[in-house]
């Protein structure tokens, strides 16, 4: 693979250490290029950006309230088109679950029916990391949170398929613990027109309870039990990556309490958990089996 050598975030961020978010936004960066122009919205990557009158990247960004992302992102384009440069500049929207599955869930959908070209990126550490661990709707099921001190009762929620039914011509899964992978579903969004979405797993050592050096082996779990399978619909066809082809035999899914019992945020590991997980894992990929099949 043919990647990109310029950097577009300086060093120095005030990301935490070993943040998979930061890993995830240099590949998209690496990916789209220095001809993209960003909106974020109240987040940890607002963090890593830095007070107010700087940034730490290259490129320009509109830093924009909770729920806005997806009308910022609209609006950016909008002056694009009318100055003829909306197919020379990407428009980039790059949000974490919070703003993304159920804050700005609103502005996004709207976006989106309205065709808007561009690339919106959740960065998904399943929670408010930010703002001290609250649970979001894509927390999973029994994860401990500052609002969930007794594990979360229900499941995430499914928001690449959510995006999926509003009839886009591109959704993917992506893993801060396959960069490779990343790089090309931006660079393959990138040549697309029309509204396009990202959903990444960003593993968060704060927040999920891991050291630091095991955000790569935390990230590659996810996908080895089956949890996070990696995948792109172009067009309303169903791909499944390379990563996560082997995945489809279940006898090479690693046990899920290899993924739940390496995080801190898991202190209850009962057999009701496990049965729960290991029937939501059955159920999505019999589910994935049969697109593949159609």
């Amino acid at each position: 693979m043919d990647l990109r050598e310029e950097e577009f975030i300086y060093p120095g961020t005030r990301a935490c250490a070993g943040c998979g978010m930061a890993l995830i936004y240099r590949m998209a960066l690496k990916a789209l290029g220095p001809k993209t122009i960003g909106t974020v919205p109240a987040s940890c990557l607002t963090v890593l950006h830095g007070m107010q009158g700087f940034c730490s990247t290259k490129i320009s960004v509109l830093h924009t309230p909770f729920a806005t992302t997806g009308a910022a992102a609209s609006g950016i384009l909008g002056s694009l088109e009318a100055k003829g440069l909306d197919d020379e500049i990407c428009v980039l929207a790059f949000a974490g679950d919070g703003g993304t599955t159920d804050i700005g869930i609103q502005a996004l959908s709207g976006a989106v029916e309205r065709g808007t070209n561009f690339v919106y990126a959740c960065y998904d550490n399943e929670a408010y990391m930010n703002t001290g661990v609250q649970r979001s709707g894509s927390t999973p099921l029994g994860a401990y949170s500052t609002t969930t001190p007794g594990g979360k009762t229900t499941h995430k929620k499914d928001m690449p398929k959510i995006m999926e039914a509003h009839g886009i011509p591109y959704v993917a899964t992506a893993n801060a613990a396959y960069p490779l992978d990343l790089y090309e579903k931006f660079q393959k969004a990138r040549k697309i027109k029309g509204p396009k979405y990202i959903h990444i797993l960003a593993p968060c050592p704060p927040g999920w309870g891991f050291d630091p050096k095991d955000t790569i082996k935390i990230g590659r779990l996810a996908n080895e039990t089956g949890f996070w399978p990696l995948y792109e619909v172009v067009d309303g066809i169903f791909y499944l990556s390379k990563k996560s082809k082997k995945l489809l035999n279940r006898e090479n899914r690693k046990p899920i309490q290899d993924y739940l019992g390496s995080q801190k945020r898991f202190r209850d590991l009962g057999e009701n958990i496990i049965k729960a997980y290991n029937e939501y894992i059955d159920n999505l990929w019999k589910n994935i089996e049969k697109r593949i099949e159609e």
